[in-house]
């Protein structure tokens, strides 16, 4: 592709956009996540949708003071009827969560999640750099390991096809069979150096059980993705995750590790081989960074607790690395001593950046869960779809939905409120209108 100005920039300059997803009117803690601690630890408590929603907003506007490209994705249709009619519930939609409702509780509770905010997990994205056709490829995740997030693929699947449906640049797959554990990009890092060169893209697996609880991602999978995808075999990693990592409650790798550039951010016992690992690295990416914390100074509990890694590490437009943390980080002595520390060093990452999120890390997630990573040329991002991506203007129509629809509150046994099904419905319809979709679209 020749390199071409558009308002300045080459048509070959990496454009990064990181596309979040904005909590949904649902949000509730009903614990359906096993193998995530957070989860399960604040199942039944109230839960405050309307904070948390706006919570990531603003985090969304947060990024974009810094400079950085922000978009989002959609809440889903919840409650989802159609799933339940699946499961043999019949009538009208009011009769089928209600029928639900007495039948089995826990059904309507996974008709009702919010899940879908954590983009992070709604696929695998490879640049066009990568690939071998020269496209931008997005597989759509299955998360078939959860009932409550295997319900997400489809209204996922639609609204990545309608961002990104230039297929001059784009090529959006659909998911994976079930039997194949797929749990995108939170499970997805990248390196590539700054002098240029091909990146390496890593996928990392876990086993089938650790600790008792069930592995998100299967090497299968992931083998599958970069197939589809097009990628150079000798530059792609198939990485598995630490058993210790999973039966401490690091369900997807994001929750231990995070890559941006050239810098690889992990736990020591992030990976099951972490030296086979780091050599590797090196031999691909000469320049590759690896910056480790030790167990004996963040405990491997202590990362997962305040998501120490479930951080958004990115690029700055002066070239600077920041690390986007939760506010949970800060307020945790040992791990933030050891930040300080490592700003003080003077390495890659020069800025810590705080960010309150706490409904959402109540929930089971932190700011690198909440978005998608999608990095294009000039070209490419004039090509998607300008109602996925953020200016200060539609922020501001997003806040006004949140702060005039939204529920205050959801306690546990509110899931069974016909009203408040309605609400929801209706708060996701005003939120459609605002930001110009049609509601057969999306």
């Amino acid at each position: 592709m020749a390199n071409t100005e558009t308002d300045g920039t080459r048509s070959d300059a990496v454009i990064e956009v990181n596309f979040d997803g904005i909590v949904g009117p649902t949000h509730n803690y009903a614990g359906l996540s096993i193998g995530n601690r957070a989860s399960s630890a604040n199942a039944g408590a109230v839960s405050a949708p309307r904070l948390a929603a706006l919570q990531g907003m603003g985090k969304m506007r947060r990024l974009m003071a810094m400079g950085l490209k922000q978009g989002v994705f959609l809440p889903h249709v919840r409650p989802q009827v159609d799933w339940l009619r699946t499961l043999g519930f019949a009538g009208s939609d009011a009769e089928v969560l209600a029928s639900a409702w007495a039948a089995d509780r826990a059904l309507v509770a996974n008709a009702m999640s919010a899940s879908s905010m954590w983009t992070a997990n709604a696929g695998t994205v490879s640049p066009a750099t990568d690939t071998r056709d020269g496209l931008c490829h997005i597989s759509v995740a299955n998360l078939s390991t959860m009932p409550h997030r295997a319900i997400e693929a489809v209204q996922t699947e639609r609204q990545l096809r309608l961002a990104f449906s230039d297929a001059r640049h784009f090529q959006v797959h659909s998911p994976l069979p079930a039997a194949f554990g797929d749990e995108g990009a939170a499970n997805f890092m990248r390196l590539v150096s700054p002098a240029g060169g091909a990146a390496v893209e890593m996928f990392v697996y876990g086993e089938d059980q650790a600790g008792g609880f069930p592995s998100r991602q299967h090497r299968s999978a992931s083998e599958a993705v970069a197939r589809r995808h097009g990628l150079d075999p000798r530059h792609t990693l198939m990485v598995r995750q630490s058993e210790a990592a999973i039966a401490a409650g690091a369900f997807h790798n994001d929750v231990v590790a995070v890559a941006n550039g050239h810098v690889l951010f992990a736990h020591e016992q992030a990976f099951a081989d972490p030296r086979a690992l780091y050599d590797a690295v090196a031999a691909l990416v000469p320049d590759a960074v690896i910056v480790e914390v030790p167990a004996d100074r963040v405990s491997l509990d202590t990362a997962i607790r305040t998501y120490l890694f479930n951080s958004q590490l990115v690029t700055m437009p002066d070239g600077g690395m920041t690390l986007v943390l939760p506010a949970e980080a800060r307020e945790h002595v040992d791990v933030w001593t050891w930040l300080s520390e490592l700003i003080a060093t003077g390495g890659p990452i020069t800025r810590l950046e705080i960010v309150d999120v706490r409904e959402s890390m109540r929930n089971g997630g932190g700011p690198a869960c909440l978005r998608l990573r999608v990095q294009v040329d000039a070209e490419a991002f004039a090509a998607i779809d300008r109602r996925f991506l953020l200016d200060g203007a539609a922020c501001d129509r997003i806040e006004a939905v949140i702060a005039r629809e939204w529920p205050e509150a959801i306690a546990p046994d509110d899931l069974g409120n016909p009203c408040l099904w309605e609400q929801c419905l209706r708060a996701r319809s005003a939120l459609t209108a605002a930001l110009d979709f049609s509601p057969d679209e999306i």
